[in-house]
């Protein structure tokens, strides 16, 4: 199991809560992380390693990934 930090990020790009969790891998991280896009941007964070940035504006489907 690896260890996840979710960020909920405020309008203004500060952090305003985080939730942390553990999964099997990035995938089902990103699947679990999904559920707190509402209204603010999630960026899902694996220690020091980003994994994504889950845009609250884009479509399900469409995610920023850097």
């Amino acid at each position: 199991m690896n260890e996840y930090r979710a960020f909920t990020m405020g309008h203004d790009g500060h952090i305003t809560a985080s939730r942390a969790f553990r999964c099997t891998d990035d995938s089902e991280a990103v699947v679990w992380a999904k559920q707190w896009v509402d209204g603010h941007d999630i960026e899902l964070w694996s220690g020091e390693r980003f994994v994504i940035r889950l845009d609250h504006r884009a479509d399900s489907n469409e995610r920023t990934k850097r």
